[in-house]
């Protein structure tokens, strides 16, 4: 039988989702619990990576295993599971046509950054210690990535991937009224290695006066490279929603919008 698991995780402690020797990931804290309780190996097929740190408000994987869960499994599995990984639902579905990487149709990314330093902030949203940021301009570049498609300049390996076209059918940038902590959101069918956090690097430099409107152009037309692939800091970025088919369900947390403490407009 197949299952879908419906979880959240809190990025901080793990490298990753993928399983890796030798460090702790969430893939591996899954599938040691989940093959313990179950006494029988169990490997989880997981929606996508992420980086180190990186976090996940939703996120989907899914199992097959021979054997039925029966009612009060997550309740089980929850309580062995490490308190920065929740396990919401556990779904059956058809094995033909549901896999949790290959069907889904688009995922949304957040991405969190704050201007002021704040102990509480510090593992869930990313300090760049920058006032007066020119949000305007911000939003204006941020408008032109649906109009895109080619993303090779975004990419930390464009070469390890079969083509570098991204379906973008969202973005937009919100923040609250002092403009010191912001959101970036984005939804698309695919991204590439490391695109997110390069684009928002990006981003910042456009707000800092760095660099222009018309150099971002450029950079979304492949008519330049960044001179320097910087990357935004992990620890602000994640997975905010997946959608498939057969699934379509919203995130069970609203954090870290908690910890913001803050309305956040796109406007």
């Amino acid at each position: 039988m197949r299952y879908f698991f419906h979880i959240a995780y809190d990025g901080t402690a793990y490298r990753g989702w993928q399983r890796q020797a030798e460090v702790t990931t969430v893939q591996a804290t899954i599938e040691d619990t989940l093959s313990r309780i179950l006494k029988r190996r169990v490997y989880c097929i997981g929606c996508g990576r992420t980086d180190a740190k990186v976090h996940a408000s939703q996120y989907f994987f899914h199992i097959d295993v021979p054997i039925e869960l029966k009612e009060g499994m997550c309740e089980i599995f929850n309580r062995n599971l490490p308190i920065d990984i929740s396990i919401f639902e556990i779904l059956p579905v058809e094995r033909k046509g549901n896999h949790a990487q290959t069907n889904a149709l688009e995922r949304t990314y957040h991405y969190y950054m704050h201007a002021q330093k704040n102990a509480f902030l510090s593992n869930y949203s990313a300090l760049y210690p920058i006032q007066n940021l020119d949000i305007e301009k911000m939003r204006q570049v941020v408008a032109l990535l649906p109009q895109h498609q080619d993303y090779q300049h975004f990419c930390k390996t464009p070469d390890k991937h079969n083509h570098t076209l991204c379906q973008i059918t969202h973005a937009s940038l919100w923040s609250n009224k002092k403009q010191d902590k912001m959101r970036f959101q984005i939804t698309g069918n695919r991204f590439l290695r490391g695109m997110i956090r390069i684009l928002v690097s990006k981003l910042i430099d456009v707000g800092r006066g760095k660099v222009t409107i018309e150099t971002f152009k450029r950079y979304l037309s492949g008519k330049e490279k960044p001179q320097f692939m910087n990357f935004a800091y992990p620890q602000g970025l994640y997975l905010a929603k997946v959608r498939y088919p057969f699934i379509d369900l919203p995130a069970s947390t609203d954090f870290p919008e908690i910890l913001l403490g803050e309305m956040l407009e796109n406007s």
